[in-house]
């Protein structure tokens, strides 16, 4: 098993090319894996985790439902923002600058294959990397991502999740909001969820803070929960 994680930051890049560049990666593992079990062999696969900020754009998972979206087309083209129906899991978000973006294009026969545990594990790194300032969030029973004051009437998302399997590869991922423009989200129903806000780390800490930093904690702690021997830029 390859425990290894080739790691790449793409800085910021179009929502479009980066969905295509995730799917490369993943038909290329998922197509020597299936090589592998055709011919016998035993050849090990790779994994991949992109770091990414995107342009303006909403994206739509394959359960979700477009009416959440609360723009027209020239309204969208108005916002400088795209749209765009993908095939992860979950309803309706949104990226932006100021937002971390992480893809972890995993074949889990490296690690473990239940999904369950994968989402639980990307949940509890963003709550122990938000721990360490002092931000205290929680899973939400039935609501996949990390949210903030769960059960009361000021619960507020603050890291959005939807992923893709195929023959246990992972495509997609998390998207935390450390400092992107909050009003984008009133322009949707984000993930579907009525009557619940959207904060970031900036708005709950009332500061600017680093991308980078919070990259690096976020892959700390990743490297501990999925027991990561090394990422390798």
């Amino acid at each position: 098993m390859n425990k290894n994680i080739l790691l790449k930051n793409l800085g910021r890049k179009d929502y479009k090319e980066t969905w295509d560049y995730q799917t490369e990666l993943l038909q290329e593992i998922v197509d020597l894996k299936i090589s592998n079990r055709k011919n016998n062999e035993a050849i090990e696969t790779k994994n991949h985790f992109l770091f990414v900020e995107h342009p303006h754009v909403y994206t739509l998972g394959k359960s979700g439902d477009v009416s959440n979206l609360l723009l027209n087309e020239n309204q969208l083209k108005q916002k400088g923002a795209t749209f765009y129906k993908i095939n992860r899991g979950g309803d309706i978000t949104y990226h932006g600058p100021g937002q971390i973006v992480g893809y972890p294009i995993l074949d889990l026969e490296n690690f473990f294959t239940d999904i369950h545990k994968y989402l639980r594990l990307l949940e509890e790194v963003i709550i122990l990397t938000l721990a360490e300032y002092g931000i205290k969030s929680e899973r939400s029973k039935g609501e996949t991502g990390v949210w903030l004051d769960v059960d009361t009437p000021f619960a507020r998302k603050i890291c959005a999740m939807g992923i893709r399997t195929s023959r246990w590869v992972t495509m997609h991922g998390f998207a935390l909001n450390v400092s992107p423009n909050l009003g984008y989200f009133d322009n949707i129903i984000p993930c579907g969820i009525k009557g619940k806000a959207v904060t970031s780390m900036e708005a709950e800490l009332g500061k600017k803070i680093p991308i980078t930093e919070v990259q690096e904690k976020i892959l700390k702690h990743f490297k501990v929960l999925f027991e990561v021997d090394s990422f390798i830029k």
